[in-house]
């Protein structure tokens, strides 16, 4: 038998031994994954809708997911749940793309003040353009909003000083941005709140170079305040719920967008030894599954797919020696529980893209 390189490599290198003949819920396409976390280990998330399935995993297996945002304690539980106190790490509700980010840890630094800087509904009803779904009904004045705007943008500076592990799912490349200042909202407005004006408001669909420039940003921005801070980029599995790029079908503009992330977070993970990629997007869009892990409407994952998906990352991430549930029976109990409360293979999350869609109201 000749030599040759492929002779010595291992199964997870071969698409027969590792995909076409392993049973579905075995495929393990994580690799190599550096990173341990401890139960001190301070896990802080922020993202895309997906996001939000990691981040409730997390806090069901031993981790330490780092709230810095609890919200007043004299809140019932479900109040807190409805004003998204919990859902991510602070309460800034779906950060889509890099760009947002970016800014939101500029804002949070004193460094940036959006022009746009509020929605005024009615009288009685104020929305903050960077977060418009974060307070059902809207705040009741201008001054209230802000007042919540100051208190929420020191708890996401002190979660960036304090966390121990970052963790963000890339969602979008597509966004609506400010003609003034270049801010970035996280829905176009006019959909969630506000009003659209094509003389104010110009669409952006981020390259490759612009996701890079702005996470590495973050990165360095973040580690001079924390130098310790280690981040964990995943990719978001989800469709996009429509595209506004011109003469685009969503198929091809959804290939595109998650392309161009799944890129970027390769080329940042080989330039930063901090940065860790971890490959949720093929576990839930892989062929191997069947389809099994997206609900009928081919977008929304099911509970079994982020089971998958958590499942592995206990495995390569968790450290087992400190009491972490790396066996992934938090995840299973989960799904179990949520099949029962919800009657569904899909758990519901905030997004609010989804509103990109929702049928006009009838005149």
């Amino acid at each position: 038998m000749k030599k040759h390189p492929y002779r010595s490599l291992p199964d997870q290198a071969f698409w027969r031994r590792s995909i076409a003949e392993c049973p579905p819920e075995a495929v393990d396409p994580v690799g190599s994954f550096e990173l341990r976390i401890t139960p001190a280990s301070r896990v802080a998330t922020a993202g895309s809708c997906f996001a939000q399935h990691i981040a409730r995993h997390l806090a069901l297996s031993g981790f330490c997911y780092h709230v810095a945002e609890p919200g007043h304690p004299l809140l019932p539980d479900d109040v807190r749940k409805e004003q998204q106190y919990g859902t991510f790490s602070a309460r800034y509700g779906n950060i889509y793309t890099a760009r947002q980010l970016r800014q939101l840890l500029d804002r949070a630094l004193g460094r940036f003040v959006p022009v746009e800087d509020a929605w005024i509904e009615a009288a009685d009803k104020v929305l903050d353009p960077f977060r418009p779904n974060v307070q059902p009904g809207g705040f009741v004045s201008v001054a209230e909003m802000r007042a919540d705007r100051a208190q929420h943008l020191a708890a996401v500076r002190r979660m960036f000083e304090t966390l121990d592990v970052f963790v963000f799912t890339l969602g979008l490349t597509e966004c609506w941005a400010s003609r003034e200042d270049g801010a970035v909202f996280p829905v176009c407005p006019g959909v969630e709140g506000g009003m659209f004006d094509p003389e104010r408001h110009v669409f952006l669909n981020q390259s490759v170079a612009e996701v890079i420039e702005d996470i590495d940003y973050v990165y360095a921005e973040v580690r001079r305040i924390n130098p310790a801070a280690q981040f964990i980029l995943t990719v978001s599995p989800v469709p996009l719920v429509a595209t506004a790029a011109p003469g685009q079908h969503v198929l091809a503009a959804t290939t595109y967008s998650k392309s161009v992330l799944r890129v970027a977070a390769e080329t940042l993970c080989r330039a930063h030894a901090a940065i860790h990629y971890f490959p949720s997007y093929e576990i839930i869009t892989g062929s191997f599954n069947r389809g099994r892990y997206f609900a009928a409407d081919l977008r929304s994952v099911t509970e079994e797919g982020v089971a998958h998906v958590m499942r592995l990352f206990l495995a390569h991430a968790g450290d087992s020696k400190g009491g972490l549930d790396v066996s992934g029976t938090a995840a299973r109990q989960a799904a179990a529980t949520d099949f029962e409360r919800l009657g569904q293979a899909l758990v519901e999350v905030e997004c609010d893209e989804l509103a990109l869609d929702r049928p006009a109201p009838k005149q």
